[in-house]
């Protein structure tokens, strides 16, 4: 039966209410706001125990409100409240969500990309799944202190080192009892661009790494070496090096008089690997013999194939050395272990970066690189060669090798003052090459740019180059470049950021235009003859200078697709590279179509003021004589120009947006003589009969000479 609070129109039906005995067939002649509007908990609850509260018996109570259906809404009303009282309690305890406290404990699930390519430049089809920094969040720091937890898997690898004439790596043998990471791998972002003038110095703040993690429990280093021959001296260095290292490193050796101490418990051993076409392992077994290990490392043999497969390198190492870092004993793992990697170029196995960075972050080993400077904006630079034996020619040579670009893709504009980028002097990007900062920066190691001839106060000539090193001219402060540090992203999320943002999109686009040269050379000096052999003179500069415009026109449009999200932009590298990109891209712009301008103008015909003059000559000017819509471009390119290096000294930038400033803009023309009277030509005298004998001598004298190997 249902129960109902009804009135003279409605009927409000309660299905599966059980009526109160004695009331069944009472109906209530009251509406249900009415009810439970003079509803009185106190009078519930006396006339559930048989007293009202004034006193009235029940029995005597005529108010009618008292009957089932009253109580039945009553109870309905109050379990309303409760319910909803405990959803707001509940929702007060709830802790807020923060994105920033989410800890990865398990390495992502694998799953299939679908990359969409970015129209006008290309990425690499290989997936790329690692999560990287975000430098876009962070641009201030050098480094993070975000700890990452990682669980350890197992990560097939089919490439394993491959063993010398010195035997195979042993390590289950070495260690009787295994060790593993500790239960939770703390891992701290590394730092990028530690500029340092020599390896010996890079060494000694690694071997302070070592210290560190000594003092926490025994420690394997494993020195991975290229083994390509523009090492060779790199390699030199560090080898006498050794001794201060394992001097400074002594306090944590077992006693050297303790002949009970088995190198298993040696407080730190070694191993070398060397890597170029191969890699091969140096080390029958970690040691702590200091004599052995020099050894070793005066014996690598030079590879002269020319290739480096550094990510493969430490890729194999990570799988040998994982018996050392899995199995967790009641202190943690029983050794850590430190890569230092010693290399010139950024490696020719690209494609094992993301899988190297994995290994090591699973199993804790932090990578140390002591590498070089990547040349800004470029992959190639040039090193100066000399032959390692002193039996052959000393003379110096010029190879090129591959150490940039400092990003992930290109960020810089190739144009170029003289016509042809390759001339321009190379510019230190403050930053190692892309895919072993990164590898530094996710495994919480250091990679350390090392020059030789680093001078942060002028420009470097090229006779004050040191031999193995490359030719850079100009080298900046790492304090100033801290905020600029690339964006050290896997491929899926470099591109991402890119394609959220129009700036980031036009620049990475315009970077992508090949062949956006300035006016190649142009010709400055015009003689005149008569009016028909002036105008084919005009006429052929033109015919030479017409066709830089159509990429330069190009470009600035390109570039303009950026300028709408330009004030939302926060980061200072993209805003400097943008500016920088569109002040010079205008400025070669007016620069190439006002020399046309001119030239047409001059074609129209130009007396000479003195009628002695018969040459018109062209000089840069910041006058734009032929047209208001260019002199609001090159306005417009030095506000640009300007701006870089106003807001961002000490930078590469800066330093290319100034040497643009220094060039005008414009043209104008200036008359003058020039002599053009032919000159009889001189005739050979009898001094240099004995030139080609004297030549002859000195080459007989001259050690032979080797052809550059590839570096």
């Amino acid at each position: 039966m249902n129960s109902s609070f009804a009135d003279d129109s409605t009927t409000l039906e309660v299905p599966g209410a059980a009526p109160m005995e004695g009331d069944q067939n009472t109906p209530v002649e009251r509406s249900l706001h009415a009810g439970l509007s003079k509803f009185n908990p106190l009078n519930w609850w006396s006339r559930r125990t048989g007293t009202d509260s004034d006193g009235v018996d029940p029995a005597e109570d005529s108010d009618p409100l008292w009957d089932s259906d009253e109580t039945i809404a009553m109870l309905g009303s109050m379990q309303v409240h409760i319910i909803i009282f405990l959803s707001l309690a509940l929702i007060h305890l709830q802790k807020p969500f923060d994105d920033e406290a989410v800890v990865m404990i398990a390495a992502p699930p694998e799953y299939e990309e679908t990359l969409e390519s970015i129209e006008e430049f290309v990425v690499s089809d290989m997936p790329q799944t690692e999560v990287g920094a975000d430098a876009l969040a962070e641009l201030d720091m050098a480094e993070a202190s975000a700890e990452v937890y990682a669980e350890v898997a197992d990560i097939p690898n089919p490439v394993d080192l491959q063993p010398t004439d010195l035997g195979q790596i042993m390590v289950n043998k070495i260690f009787t009892q295994p060790a593993a990471p500790q239960k939770r791998l703390v891992t701290q972002k590394g730092s990028t661009g530690v500029g340092v003038a020599g390896a010996q110095g890079a060494v000694d703040q690694i071997t302070a790494e070592i210290t560190l993690a000594a003092e926490e429990r025994p420690t394997l280093v494993v020195w991975l070496f290229d083994q390509s021959g523009s090492l060779t001296r790199q390699r030199t260095d560090i080898r006498d090096r050794f001794d201060r290292i394992y001097d400074e490193l002594g306090l944590l050796h077992a006693s050297p008089n303790d002949k009970k101490t088995k190198p298993e418990d040696e407080r730190i051993l070694t191993s070398i690997i060397g890597f170029g076409e191969r890699v091969e392992l140096y080390t029958e077994k970690p040691t702590a013999d200091l004599k052995e290990i020099k050894k070793i490392v005066d014996n690598i043999p030079v590879d002269n194939s020319g290739v480096e497969r550094v990510f493969t390198a430490i890729e194999s190492a990570a799988k040998e050395y994982k018996p050392l870092r899995r199995n967790v004993g009641p202190n943690g793992p029983k050794r850590n272990v430190l890569f230092v990697v010693v290399t010139d170029e950024k490696g020719d196995d690209y494609g094992r970066l993301e899988t190297s960075i994995d290994s090591c972050r699973k199993l804790g080993i932090p990578v140390y690189v002591v590498g070089v400077p990547a040349p800004f904006g470029r992959e190639h630079t040039l090193v100066k060669y000399v032959d390692p034996d002193p039996q052959y020619d000393q003379s110096p040579q010029w190879a090129q090798v591959d150490q940039g670009p400092e990003t992930f893709l290109p960020e810089r504009i190739q144009l170029s003052f003289t016509g042809n980028f390759e001339e321009e002097p190379v510019i230190d990007s403050g930053f190692g090459p892309y895919g072993l900062t990164r590898l530094c920066y996710e495994t919480g190691g250091i990679y350390f740019t090392v020059h030789p001839s680093r001078n942060t106060s002028r420009e470097v000539r090229r006779r004050e180059i040191e031999a193995f090193s490359s030719d850079m001219r100009f080298f900046f402060d790492p304090t100033a470049m801290i905020r600029y540090r690339p964006d050290y992203l896997s491929q899926e999320d470099y591109v991402s950021s890119v394609k959220r943002s129009p700036l980031r999109m036009a620049l990475v686009q315009a970077a992508t235009i090949q062949n956006a040269t300035g006016i190649q050379r142009p010709r400055l000096r015009f003689v005149k003859t008569n009016e028909a052999q002036l105008a084919g003179d005009l006429t052929k500069a033109q015919q030479d200078a017409a066709p830089l415009e159509p990429t330069l026109i190009r470009l600035a449009a390109t570039l303009q697709q950026g300028l709408s999200s330009r004030e939302e932009e926060k980061s200072p590298r993209w805003l400097a590279g943008f500016d920088l990109a569109y002040g010079r891209v205008l400025a070669q712009k007016v620069r190439t179509e006002t020399y046309n301008a001119v030239l047409a103008q001059a074609k129209q015909g130009m007396p000479f003021k003195e009628k002695k003059n018969n040459t018109w000559v062209l000089e840069p000017s910041d006058e734009i004589s032929v047209g208001s819509k260019w002199q609001r471009e090159a306005d417009t390119a030095r506000e640009f120009l300007t701006r870089v290096v106003d807001e961002h000294p000490g930078t590469p930038w800066a330093l290319l947006a100034q040497r643009e400033l220094d060039v005008p803009i414009g043209w104008t023309w200036k008359e003058t003589f020039t002599d053009t009277t032919p000159r009889t030509p001189r005739q050979g005298g009898n001094n240099n009969n004995n030139t080609p004998r004297d030549d002859e001598r000195r080459m007989l004298n001259r050690a032979p000479k080797r052809p550059v190997p590839k570096l």
